[in-house]
């Protein structure tokens, strides 16, 4: 497997993965928004279960409330909102995969009491690129994120855009080595290049975010 070298920028500019051919850039909403304010969307909200176009496999329930020991509601949605979990594993990392039905490059989610064990893989299944990010790479988009898995705090329950500019991914994996990995108002869409890669703004630092190509 090949891994790229990825960039950040100042913490409100985002991530950005270096070179054109795997674009990725990630920025993180202030802490009370609860939705993709990005033009054009579907949103899947949970409220009918999972409905992905192209279906939702592996590990996972929708749930709403909190039960102690297994999962806990994103913060401020309401104890009778439903929302997506990865449970605990038993044995090694679960994973739910949701198929968008198509490709786009954004892609956006409420991501609950972030943690270090959660992560997200896109994959595009043509070209055979993946990008993995984790809940601690997030606090260098924004240092106010803890990653403590903090449920009841705004810094740790956020609402995180994904541009892959003229990139695109077809698969999203959620990924939990530990309890649990909670999210919700998930959103794709097809965005036009300019308009996501102007966000990235000035300033850029090496870093070694994963942006991995998988060889044919």
């Amino acid at each position: 497997m090949k891994y790229g070298k990825l960039i950040a920028a100042a913490a409100t500019a985002g991530l950005l993965a270096s070179g054109s051919a795997n674009a990725l850039l990630i920025t993180v909403e202030a802490g009370g928004v609860y939705n993709s304010s990005v033009s054009g969307i579907t949103e899947i909200d949970f409220s009918s279960g999972c409905s992905y176009a192209g279906g939702c496999s592996g590990s996972f329930d929708v749930v709403t409330g909190s039960v102690s020991g297994q999962y806990a509601a994103p913060f401020n949605l309401g104890s009778d909102n439903p929302y997506l979990t990865v449970p605990e594993p038993y044995t090694s990392a679960l994973s739910a995969t949701l198929d968008p039905g198509g490709s786009y490059n954004y892609f956006g989610l409420f991501w609950g009491s972030i943690d270090n064990y959660n992560s997200i893989k896109f994959s595009n299944s043509v070209t055979g690129d993946d990008w993995l990010v984790t809940g601690l790479d997030l606090q260098t988009v924004d240092p106010n994120i803890l990653v403590e898995g903090n449920q009841v705090s705004l810094n740790d329950n956020r609402y995180v855009n994904f541009f892959f500019g003229a990139m695109s991914f077809d698969t999203i994996e959620l990924i939990s080595t530990s309890k649990a990995f909670e999210t919700d108002n998930h959103a794709f869409a097809q965005v036009p290049e300019p308009a996501t890669f102007a966000l990235l703004g000035l300033g850029l630092m090496g870093m070694g975010l994963r942006g991995r190509k998988r060889k044919a």
